[in-house]
């Protein structure tokens, strides 16, 4: 019963995530992270974001495995498919037409709060979702400080493919993803766990 309510909530997290980025991809605006570099590159090639998404996470996957035990790489592994082929289906049966301020706090908050309910059932949605688990179990780093570097990255990044207004949205969107993971997500018990001290 626990580890299909594990698996639920997995599904649950990844759909809520799954439907944040795809309000952000209508726009064309980004979000924070992974996914935001795999925005970045969906601009400048001609692969879909799922396509990216799998193949720019399976370098992290080495880190889960080893420093954060086979357990959470294979849910990480299982949500990151899961997520890559939502944002297929998203995109070829979810048409949506919305302002990019709308996008940008829907859809921001949309993947903070699925972020929380991946990170609370020892998940998460690979590369730097990874990193700042590693970091909060490891040091006692908050998950969202993590984040807020990792959006600034993006977003210095970004400014090589968006024009101001679509950088400013998608800043929006990255400061309520930060702000929602630092309100609500708590380090949970497995955060001291056997598995994190075999690492």
């Amino acid at each position: 019963m626990k580890l299909t309510h594990q698996w639920l909530s997995i599904l649950e997290g990844c759909m809520l995530v799954a439907l944040g980025l795809h309000l952000l991809n209508s726009v064309g605006l980004l979000i924070s992270g992974t996914a935001g570099i795999g925005m970045i590159l969906l601009k400048l090639t001609s692969l879909t974001f799922g396509q990216l998404f799998f193949v720019l996470n399976i370098p992290f996957y080495i880190l889960a495995w080893r420093a954060l035990g086979k357990g959470f790489a294979l849910r990480t592994f299982a949500a990151v498919s899961l997520l890559s082929l939502l944002s297929e289906i998203f995109r070829h049966y979810i048409q949506i037409d919305i302002h990019p301020i709308a996008s940008a706090i829907l859809g921001g908050m949309l993947v903070g709060f699925g972020l929380i309910i991946l990170f609370r059932h020892n998940a998460s949605l690979g590369g730097l979702n990874i990193l700042a688990i590693y970091l909060e179990r490891r040091f006692n780093i908050h998950a969202s400080k993590t984040t807020l570097v990792a959006d600034l990255a993006v977003l210095a990044a970004a400014l090589l493919v968006l024009d101001a207004w679509s950088l400013l949205y998608s800043l929006l969107a990255f400061l309520l993803l930060s702000s929602v993971v630092g309100r609500y997500h708590r380090p949970p018990k497995w955060a001291q766990t056997s598995e994190t001290k075999h690492a």
